[in-house]
């Protein structure tokens, strides 16, 4: 290629990746301002997504998540935008390095969750438990996101009804959640003696997620596909500046 052609091509993938990084920084910023909210008034937020949400994210604490992972792509999309647009080596070195510590984060927490699916789950119990036992039925938001979990995902509790023994609802009410206890025909019920569901919310949960491993999976090979391309890219304006 000709000088000219040469800096043809590099102009033009400084600017894709400068679009690209504000979209990114745009997207952290609207995964952050909807974890921020969902803070602020879970209830509003579950009356208009309950029905369309994932059972995943209700289980799990969906604002601090939206937060963390708003706050990460805020900060990629920022190192992205600066490096390409400033021309900067060192702003550049920084961005191929914050993607590649979140694609071996990434890469060792899909090994972990594939073999060490039993550690998560006690991982899960020991911390999850604790809070149910503590705060449901006293924390009106909380108690709410296991309601519609419960309902949505035909489940009880974390692991069994058990997780709700000692509750503040427990010791109010002397009974489980109404969302525990057999109805006529649910689907996958296991009734257990005292007239509650068996399953916990954990093991549906796995069902569905390995009942669409196929998207789950393509989703993944996406986003690792989209990290891979930013440090090739990162790296290629990078050497072309050295050689400037």
């Amino acid at each position: 290629l000709s000088p000219g052609e040469k800096m043809g091509c590099f102009t033009f993938i400084k600017v894709m990746m400068i679009l690209f990084n504000l979209a990114i920084f745009l997207g952290g910023g609207t995964l952050l301002g909807v974890g921020i909210w969902v803070t602020v008034d879970v209830q509003s937020f579950l009356d208009i997504f309950g029905a369309l949400s994932s059972s995943v994210l209700q289980v799990v604490n969906v604002s601090y998540f939206l937060i963390v992972i708003g706050a990460i792509l805020l900060v990629i999309g920022f190192l992205g935008c600066c490096s390409a647009q400033k021309e900067s080596q060192c702003l550049l070195m920084m961005f191929f390095s914050v993607v590649l510590i979140i694609f071996i984060a990434e890469i060792a927490a899909a090994v972990v969750a594939l073999v060490y699916t039993s550690l998560a789950e006690t991982l899960l119990t020991a911390v999850v438990t604790p809070v149910l036992k503590e705060k449901y039925g006293a924390d009106n938001s909380l108690t709410h996101i296991w309601n519609v979990t419960m309902t949505e995902v035909h489940c009880c509790g974390l692991n069994n009804y058990t997780d709700f023994t000692d509750s503040p609802w427990h010791k109010e009410h002397n009974a489980y959640p109404e969302f525990c206890s057999v109805r006529g025909s649910l689907p996958l019920a296991c009734p257990h003696v005292c007239g509650c569901l068996l399953q916990g919310c954990f093991a549906q949960i796995l069902k569905e997620i390995r009942t669409h491993a196929g998207v789950v999976g393509g989703v993944a090979a996406g986003i690792a596909a989209l990290e891979i391309a930013a440090m090739v890219v990162a790296m290629y304006l990078y050497c072309h500046l050295d050689q400037k």
